[in-house]
């Protein structure tokens, strides 16, 4: 076996490795979702939103003493804040849906993150967007209109909240890329959800003084905080899993395994509040995942040029 042969199949073998994380993390992400839905029984998303954020902050505390990441890369304080913002709009607006529609649904519709993030690329980070990808986001947006057609119907104005829920968490990942050259991404989970509880805190405050009655904290009861430390351990777990994905396999790879996600969303959703996916569902994610993985496949039939990059081709 030559040097390269063995270079090929540990690549090989770290590529495998991090589509397997990543299967990991969107199987234990739904856990979270779960407790969420729970506490936004007798909780208001602000609060659970809250609770969420906590819960990371003092789970990823002992990783960024350990490290010794409290330093801040210079230039970069607004921007981990600003992402730390726009990931808490993105849980608040995703647990608020989680309170009107099924899990399935919401997930459902969710998924057209991975179109605005797309576009979003190439309005604020200059990627190429070819004719192929532009059908193929056209493809995703039909099928998210299916699913939230009769979902707008059954649920009214909350269906489009995991719309907005996307549309933040797209903005987030563009932030993410941005960062992710200069600051360790642990150091980017443990600021972002720093950042994220002092907002929401802030938020609770004002709400609570306007008299908005969801925004007053209730203490929870014994079952709810075992929900609140499960809610943690499966965001802290999750996101550990993914960012270990990113590093052994790269991101056009990983892309269509995001889709494992509605399958534990799905059977979760059944198991504990007994969901049972709409067919319009069933069809809008069928259309949706397919499309991402025509995505997929057009990123790996891109020629290689001589720095053995993909080259832009349309």
């Amino acid at each position: 076996m030559t040097i390269s042969d063995h270079s090929s199949g540990q690549q090989e073998h770290r590529h495998s490795l991090g589509v397997i994380q990543l299967c990991a993390g969107m199987l234990i992400i739904p856990f979270l979702d779960v407790f969420a839905k729970l506490l936004g029984m007798a909780h208001g998303p602000l609060e659970v939103t809250f609770w969420r954020f906590l819960m990371q902050t003092v789970l990823m505390l002992p990783f960024v003493v350990a490290l010794r990441l409290w330093r801040v890369p210079a230039g970069t304080a607004l921007l981990q804040a600003g992402r730390g913002l726009m990931l808490a709009l993105a849980t608040i607006f995703f647990f608020a849906a989680l309170q009107h529609l099924p899990m399935a649904e919401a997930i459902a519709i969710f998924f057209v993150q991975p179109v605005i993030l797309t576009v979003l690329s190439a309005l604020l980070l200059g990627e190429r967007l070819r004719i192929r990808r532009i059908m193929a986001i056209l493809v995703g947006l039909a099928g998210t209109l299916i699913i939230l057609q009769p979902s707008l119907v059954i649920f009214g104005w909350p269906a489009a909240l995991p719309l907005a829920s996307a549309a933040s968490m797209a903005i987030y990942m563009v932030m993410t890329r941005q960062l992710s050259s200069t600051v360790h991404p642990y150091q980017m989970q443990f600021m972002g959800s720093v950042a994220s509880m002092m907002v929401l805190a802030l938020l609770l405050a004002v709400s609570a003084a306007l008299g908005f009655s969801d925004s007053i904290i209730v203490m929870p009861t014994m079952v709810e905080i075992s929900w609140i430390i499960g809610m943690g351990v499966a965001a802290t777990l999750g996101h550990a899993f993914i960012v270990w994905a990113a590093v052994n396999a790269p991101t056009n790879l990983l892309a269509p395994f995001q889709y494992v996600e509605i399958i534990g969303a799905s059977l979760l959703g059944y198991l504990v509040f007994g969901d049972v996916p709409a067919p319009s569902t069933i069809a809008g994610v069928g259309i949706i995942v397919a499309s991402g993985l025509y995505l997929f496949h057009r990123e790996r039939q891109r020629p290689l040029g001589a720095t053995g990059q993909p080259q832009e081709t349309g």
